[in-house]
């Protein structure tokens, strides 16, 4: 199978918007530590970049979710792969995602992140598309809203392809 993939969101505007998104959740965590929750796999390349341009104290621990498999939907079955290493206890707690689709992912992690007694709990996509939504979750920081085409780049992959590319594509199969 052949695939091609054109530019959705160039890089320049990936990273002008990352900054802006950092210099965001640094003022309204002034004064505050944040713990961000990377969503492994495809949440590293946002996570990192993110991290980078935020001017409060981070830590950082790492999730991984799985939905998907090797298909361009959601299964709708949603499991952990990997779980936090530290406590989530009085902590503010900041989400990282690539990107938000049908929600039951975010919407199930949310809640088993709730349970763990976070001081605060957020959510930061990079991309979203609301008009997929199947399950309601609150998302405090997006990058930006996209249409429901399936894309790959900056850390979201198409059958573990395409994660590396500097910038957001829409795959054409």
């Amino acid at each position: 199978m052949s695939e091609k993939v054109h530019v959705l969101l160039s890089e320049e505007e990936v990273e002008k918007r990352i900054r802006e998104i950092g210099e965001q959740i640094s003022r309204d965590y002034e004064g505050r530590s944040v713990h961000l929750i990377c969503v492994l796999k495809g949440g590293v390349f946002f996570t990192c970049e993110l991290a980078k341009r935020l001017k409060i104290p981070v830590s950082l621990d790492f999730m991984s979710v799985s939905s998907y498999g090797d298909d361009t939907k959601s299964s709708g079955v949603v499991r952990i792969v990997k779980d936090l290493d530290e406590p989530l206890e009085g902590k503010d707690v900041l989400i990282v995602e690539d990107i938000i689709d049908s929600g039951r992912t975010l919407s199930y992690l949310m809640e088993v992140l709730r349970q763990r007694g976070p001081k605060s709990l957020k959510l930061c996509t990079l991309l979203d598309k609301p008009e997929r939504r199947v399950r309601d979750v609150q998302v405090d920081y997006v990058c930006f809203n996209i249409p429901d085409e399936f894309v790959v780049g900056y850390g979201l992959d198409y059958a573990q392809k395409y994660r590396n590319l500097p910038y957001i594509g829409v795959v054409e199969l």
